[in-house]
């Protein structure tokens, strides 16, 4: 019968492949006598410390099982787990994945003391007055009227971009930058791209020059912007 647990070499340490289709039982009992043969066989030399990336393939791990495979690994000192990887995703992080990539249509208004939190690139068209705050994980598209607080790639993304007019806005925020915009004394209408430069500071330019702001970008809209 064909080992539920197998070592592999990588170009970054050792990997073990565990049977996707096998019992629990029979892939923990192959897991043990794997390393039980692993410390035989390095008892003769200096032992050091492995750490093992655990591979699951098409079989998610539940909590309680992971913990399970850790409790094995704790009986062996110089082994350790260092990380488990599987070829599926659960549902939630399905869900935040789906909930990141997506642009959202917003048109309400944010009062004052309020504040809205929104995964996903945003197109605003509603009113956040004086004192509300909208922090969005993505891009924000500033179509309605922004008196308040304002925060693209929430809470910490630097890459992502305010477009549109934010003259009125209290404050605008990139990832952990931000600026007050009556401190910035600048022109701004429905063009003006606010972003982070390679100094990590806030800068501003043109729509039209969004290809050179950020090419990532540009490349995803697929230059749209110039027609």
């Amino acid at each position: 019968m064909q080992d539920a647990a197998v070592l592999k070499g990588t170009k970054d340490g050792y990997e073990i492949i565990l049977d996707e289709n096998a019992n629990l039982k029979d892939i923990f009992s192959s897991l043990r006598k794997l390393l039980d043969n692993l410390k035989t066989q390095t008892a003769s030399t200096n032992p050091q410390t492995i750490a093992f990336d655990i591979y699951t393939g098409m079989r998610l791990w539940p909590a309680a099982d992971r913990s399970e495979l850790e409790k094995i690994f704790s009986d062996y000192s110089t082994f350790s787990v260092h990380k488990i990887t599987s070829d599926v995703i659960t549902k939630e992080e399905s869900n935040r994945i789906l909930e990141q990539s997506s642009v959202h249509i917003v048109d309400r208004v944010i009062r004052n003391g309020q504040e809205v939190h929104i995964q996903g690139d945003v197109l605003f068209l509603g009113t956040v007055h004086e004192g509300g705050k909208l922090f969005v994980g993505g891009n924000i598209f500033v179509l309605g009227n922004v008196q308040g607080i304002i925060q693209a790639g929430a809470p910490d993304l630097e890459d992502k971009m305010i477009i549109g007019d934010v003259h009125n806005a209290q404050q605008v925020r990139i990832g952990e930058q931000f600026e007050i915009v009556a401190d910035m004394k600048r022109e701004m209408n429905s063009g003006t791209v606010i972003y982070m430069n390679d100094l990590h500071v806030l800068d501003y330019g043109k729509v039209e020059n969004l290809k050179q702001i950020n090419p990532k970008f540009y490349n995803q809209i697929g230059g749209v912007i110039n027609g």
